[in-house]
């Protein structure tokens, strides 16, 4: 006769397992919720910080650490865990939580694949699985989450293509896949997206034009696709987005003129074109339509013509940076100096000519100006102590006195 054996500790984990994906699935209460949680736990390899140590199922998940329920429902809502240094992959269980509207997972290290179970958390606003090690494709299942409002993967290791079902998304106010490998073009059905207020595309491998329908997404107020490798000429449509206040789109290989309809948006604060192929001039009074500018940074291209002539409207810029560009043979507009608030001035390599204009040493406010390689003449004018924080000048290659 066979002697009795006690189970091994393989074969209770797997039971216990069980047991809690067949509770997890028997009710719609917070039973299920607790069974759906404790699943997600066992699925954690590593919690270095104890943080889920008094996740048990002896006690109440309405007390657990990143668990947040609904007072009238007594259901969890919301489930936040984010820099909590937790390894380990997403339990499909975590699906059951049919009550959940947000869900942060970022600054872990969860990996391998979002499961699929998650398109039943059909009351899902927040979904932020930011500064993971998630791979594969981006789930096409993500656009039948119909409620979603912000969706942030940034900071992962995606491939694949932006998938079209986005456009189901209705209303999405934040879409952020920064840091990721993500390639393809911009669909146009993006457009879709009215209620999109950030689209962070940044740092992936993008490629082809930004499509027209861009211009449909009139809610939006920070565009950043900088580091991939769009092209073309950018639609002037993008003029249309009254709402915009922000613009990154620097280190691609954008060409043509600037659309003159960018400098016409009382809203806009930063605009970064940097390191593209831009060409033709500036606006003359670039400063028209952007009373709120505080930044623009547009070196690295082909830009000619000359330097702008009237600044004193852009009463809020705090950074220019016109480097690198080829306004050959123009000169330092006097204007320049009614930039109050300037605290960084880069003009350097652009064959510039003539004086430094005195009226520059009025902007007490510069901590960085660089004016080197260019041909300025004249002397180094005395009020240059005027410049109280200034941390570093660069007035090299030049033909001063």
């Amino acid at each position: 006769m066979l002697s009795m054996r006690k189970p091994s500790c393989f074969v209770f984990i797997f039971l216990l397992h069980f047991l809690m994906i067949s509770l997890a699935c028997s009710g719609d209460d917070i039973t299920t919720d607790k069974y759906a949680l404790l699943a997600f736990k066992s699925f954690v390899t590593l919690d270095p910080y104890n943080f889920l140590a008094r996740w048990s199922i002896s006690s109440f998940p309405c007390n657990w650490i990143g668990v947040t329920c609904d007072a009238h429902h007594r259901r969890v809502k919301s489930l936040h865990l984010s820099g909590m240094n937790l390894i380990g992959i997403i339990s499909p269980q975590l699906g059951n939580l049919s009550s959940l509207t947000e869900l942060d997972l970022s600054n872990n290290n969860f990996h391998g694949r979002i499961p699929k179970e998650l398109l039943r958390l059909h009351r899902l606003k927040l979904f932020n699985l930011s500064y993971n090690d998630f791979h594969g494709q981006v789930p096409t299942w993500i656009g039948a989450l119909s409620t979603l409002q912000d969706l942030d993967l940034c900071n992962n290791s995606f491939s694949g293509f932006i998938p079209t079902s986005l456009s189901n998304l209705s209303r999405l106010e934040t879409l952020d896949w920064n840091f990721n490998f993500i390639e393809g073009t911009i669909p146009s059905e993006i457009g879709s997206l009215k209620h999109l207020k950030i689209l962070r595309l940044s740092k992936n491998k993008l490629s082809g034009a930004i499509p027209q329908t861009i211009s449909n997404l009139s809610s939006l107020e920070r565009l950043s696709l900088s580091y991939n490798t769009l092209s073309g000429g950018l639609p002037r449509e993008i003029g249309n987005l009254q709402q915009l206040q922000i613009i990154y789109l620097s280190n691609n290989q954008f060409s043509n003129s600037i659309p003159a309809s960018i400098f016409n948006n009382s809203m806009m604060q930063y605009i970064e074109l940097s390191n593209n192929n831009f060409s033709g001039s500036l606006p003359t009074n670039v400063c028209f339509g952007l009373p709120n500018l505080a930044r623009l940074y547009a070196n690295e291209n082909d830009l000619s013509g000359p330097i702008p002539s009237i600044w004193h409207q852009c009463k809020e810029l705090l950074e220019l940076d016109l480097s690198n560009n080829r306004f050959k043979g123009g000169i330092i507009p006097i204007d320049i100096g009614n930039l109050t608030n300037l605290q960084f001035l880069y003009l350097s390599n652009n064959s510039l000519q003539g004086e430094i204009p005195l009226s520059l040493f009025n902007i007490s406010s510069l901590r960085e100006i660089s004016l080197g390689r260019n041909n300025l003449q004249g002397n180094i004018p005395i009020p240059i102590g005027n410049w109280a924080l200034l941390e570093k000048i660069d007035l090299s290659y030049n033909s001063l006195t």
